[in-house]
């Protein structure tokens, strides 16, 4: 017999598979990955490149090069966030307690 906590439970689930249906997946198969919010791949690949054209602008007084290299330095830098969508949304990330 379903009680109230088992609506509430399968109303979690669904949001979760809507959210980020690969670590749902993950978690149904006992094998649990990180959640989006953690993963950062891309991120450190942009952050390696925008680092690359800084010091390539710097070694050359490139000016266009340096600045390039500070804007795609500052967009890895808001990628790390793992609230920036919620922010983009106008939700309030959650408080710790």
């Amino acid at each position: 017999m379903d009680g109230p906590d088992d609506k509430r439970l399968h109303e979690i689930e669904a949001r979760l598979h809507r959210e980020d249906p690969r670590f749902a997946r993950a978690l149904g198969h006992g094998r649990p990955c990180r959640p989006r919010e953690y993963r950062h791949t891309r991120t450190w690949l942009l952050l390696a490149v925008a680092l690359a054209v800084l010091g390539t602008g710097i070694a050359l007084a490139h000016e266009l090069l340096i600045a390039a290299g500070l804007v795609l330095a500052g967009v890895a830098g808001e990628m790390f966030d793992p609230h920036r969508g919620e922010r983009c949304r106008g939700e309030r990330p959650p408080h710790d307690s």
